[in-house]
């Protein structure tokens, strides 16, 4: 890249010229026809209906007209924010608790996998990162990366393991334990892959870990995803979760892995008011309201677009935070503003690793941390907390054509 950098996408430029297009789909793709791949990132900011804004009038969030629910389902209109002027903003402080844990700002960074795809020190790199900023970073399970060599690589870092629930429980015993025993935080149970979505691109391209690589968790060539295992005409990672994750997590698993461990344990992929009731029943410490980047069942609403009746339905009884389709300060402002405790940021910090290893998921978070930065100061936040409802409004009114 000729000029520096100045807003995420530009990462995501690079990424797609220096990355092989085996990589490239991998990190990027949605599953089936990627309608929701799309929609995560538009949903921010995108306009209703065009029926809805022939027969109704503007609807504000917060002002007694419509129900959480209500919002959800009316497409998220467009989101605008409404900003209050006159408070002081000459001192601002972005910081924020996750999970018991201080961190300087409520962007965090979620479970991506096999980072030495996009850069030889991956997840590493992606560590030694996060704490240089101040925030917290969730390891995917199937990391290149070992669950210990990331906490030695940033020692007294804030640092989350994502699980997956294997057919061999022993093997997820083995994950929970050697996390606590290293330092981490907290357990983000990942709800929504009994199977693989179909992603077309890693079909077509017979997606598989590079030859020198593997999942550092495992011992096995079969659950370290090694290519010397072989796949056939499918994408490997689907035939490998067939094999190796189980379908028939319930539940009644969330108990099982509160025996486990003392840590907090956080259901990540929950989209329905239901099920996070539910969550909440089976003593879940918080929620994470995911679509799995939009990787799993094509057709499910935006992340943005469930956030409040997800809300809404846990009445406050545990923290609730939002991953899919954050790629500005203002996405950052609009999550919080309907009830995010904090975003995770996938994709974009696999852009920055590609771009420049540690140093480019530096500029991504530090990026992301400055327009946030700039929105709280321009809408009157002098902290996090007074971040509320009333900053977004679902505005109906038709565009001016003038």
């Amino acid at each position: 890249m000729s000029e520096r950098p100045i807003c995420l996408a530009d990462f995501q430029k690079y990424a797609e010229k220096f990355l092989s297009k085996s990589v490239y789909d991998y990190y990027k793709s949605g599953a089936d026809n990627q309608q929701t791949l799309a929609e995560n990132v538009a949903a921010f900011s995108r306009r209703s209906d065009p029926e809805l804004e022939k027969t109704e009038p503007r609807s504000l969030i917060g002002k007694g007209q419509r129900t959480a629910a209500e919002f959800s389902i009316s497409v998220c209109a467009r989101l605008k924010l409404y900003p209050r002027m006159l408070r002081n903003v000459s001192v601002l402080d972005l910081s924020t608790c996750i999970l018991g844990q201080r961190v300087s700002m409520p962007i965090c960074v979620a479970a991506t996998a096999m980072q030495r795809m996009a850069h030889p020190d991956g997840e590493t790199a992606t560590a030694r990162a996060c704490r240089s900023m101040g925030t917290g970073m969730m390891l995917s399970s199937w990391a290149t990366s070992s669950i210990e060599e990331v906490a030695q690589a940033a020692p007294k870092a804030v640092h989350w393991m994502q699980l997956y629930i294997y057919k061999d429980r022993e093997v997820t015993r083995s994950l929970v334990q050697r996390a606590e025993t290293c330092g981490y935080k907290g357990i983000f149970l990942t709800v929504d892959t009994p199977f693989l979505g179909k992603r077309l691109d890693d079909v077509r391209n017979k997606f598989q870990l590079p030859p020198h690589l593997r999942m550092k968790n495992f011992e096995t060539n079969d659950l370290a995803f090694s290519s010397e295992k072989g796949y056939g005409e499918d994408s490997g990672l689907s035939v490998y979760v067939a094999e190796a994750i189980d379908p028939s997590i319930n539940w009644e698993d969330i108990k099982w892995l509160r025996g486990l461990t003392s840590l907090p344990i956080v259901a990540k992929g929950i989209l329905r008011a239901d099920d996070a009731r539910e969550a909440v029943r089976h003593g879940v410490n918080a929620i994470l309201v995911s679509n799995h980047g939009a990787r799993q069942l094509d057709g499910v609403p935006a992340t943005i677009e469930v956030l409040p009746e997800i809300i809404e339905a846990v009445e406050g009884k545990v923290e609730v935070f939002l991953d899919g389709g954050v790629r500005k300060g203002t996405d950052v402002l609009k999550a919080l503003s309907l009830g995010a405790k904090a975003v995770f940021v996938g994709r974009p910090i696999i852009w920055g690793l590609a771009y420049q290893g540690e140093e480019g998921v530096k500029q991504v978070l530090q990026i992301l941390k400055e327009e946030f930065q700039l929105a709280m100061a321009l809408s009157g936040c002098r902290n996090v907390e007074a971040i509320d409802r009333s900053l977004v409004r679902q505005d109906q009114w038709p565009l001016s054509k003038i």
